[in-house]
């Protein structure tokens, strides 16, 4: 019996990317039955020319097909235009999946996803292992953001980082089939009933933090993520949005990171555990901050990632009236 997938990949200004990520989907025709739909976030840049031109062109159309959004409104807005398709066609997906313009699908990458779905009927999302161009794994499985994650991270001193590893947002990166709290949304296979269950991605969110509160909705419906390393997709970091971890250029980390990780805690743990969470990750920086400049450390983060973390804190929006009860 064939299972359909439904691919998603919402482009944004990044044609040649995205028609090289069709290009690694077609050599995995022959192991996946799946039809791909690109959703052009309104790039106005002739992506949408470029990418229907190239479909056409490699002889594609039988499977893939781009549409415009009319409208950025961001990685969850952008899924769920072409979720909503594919759910309300008369022979739907039993899977849809999720796939970053900026990627390359690796053999059997997709096949391992629906496998394991298929064998664990309680699994509700998979996703894969991210990597560099040379095979390095990218860290593609992690924890939800919790207090105590919030000071490990902004704090970043041994003994505490030590003793809150469980905590830890990003742990260590497995060789092995495990349980996880979300994956990323790069490479990310989701069974159509967990779209029943919970309703479709948040399009509060712009960028950032949706794939986890999507997986924290799962959770909470009883549903089980897990990261599948067999999945291999390389993942050309920061490609498709602009942030680097690392960046030796140290860009200003955007309005929209600082608003989708506020919408997460108000969302899911309430007013006053986004006040701790500022307050605990706010505190744990400005020391990290300062024992940076003592230790004569290099300097890794964004620039004005302090000024620009208060500016944007729970503390500046409820003065200003921005928080919504």
């Amino acid at each position: 019996m064939e299972i359909l997938v439904g691919i998603v990949i919402v482009n944004y200004k990044t044609a040649d990317l995205t028609i090289e990520c069709l290009r690694s989907l077609n050599n995995e025709r022959v192991l996946n039955c799946f039809r791909v739909i690109v959703v052009d976030n309104d790039s106005q840049d002739g992506s949408f020319q470029k990418i229907s031109l190239a479909i056409e062109a490699e002889g594609w159309v039988d499977w893939a097909k781009v549409q415009s959004s009319g409208f950025n409104g961001g990685f969850s807005f952008g899924n769920n235009f072409a979720i909503r398709q594919f759910i309300k066609e008369k022979k739907a997906p039993e899977f849809i999946y999720l796939l970053n313009p900026d990627t390359v699908v690796m053999p059997y990458a997709i096949k391992s996803l629906v496998l394991f779905l298929l064998d664990h009927p309680k699994v509700g999302i998979v996703g894969s292992r991210l990597e560099d161009p040379d095979g390095t794994p990218q860290c593609s499985s992690f924890r939800f953001h919790t207090l105590l994650s919030e000071l490990e991270s902004s704090l970043r001193f041994g003994p505490i980082s030590r003793l809150l590893s469980r905590w830890r947002i990003a742990p260590k990166i497995e060789d092995d089939t495990i349980i996880t709290d979300w994956v990323a949304g790069a490479s990310m296979l989701i069974r159509s009933d967990v779209f029943a269950d919970i309703g479709l991605m948040d399009e509060d969110y712009f960028l950032y933090f949706e794939e986890t509160d999507f997986c924290l909705q799962a959770k909470r419906k009883g549903w089980e993520c897990w990261y599948i390393p067999s999945s291999r997709v390389v993942h050309f970091v920061g490609q498709s949005t602009g942030i680097i971890s690392g960046n030796e250029d140290r860009p200003r980390r955007p309005s929209y990171w600082f608003e989708a990780r506020q919408h997460y805690f108000l969302k899911n743990h309430g007013l006053f555990y986004t006040i701790l969470a500022d307050l605990t990750w706010g505190i744990g920086f400005l020391i990290w901050r300062l024992r940076r400049i003592i230790q004569r450390k290099p300097d890794t983060d964004p620039k004005n990632m302090l000024v620009d973390f208060w500016k944007n804190s729970i503390f500046f929006n409820l003065l200003d009236g921005k928080h919504k009860s």
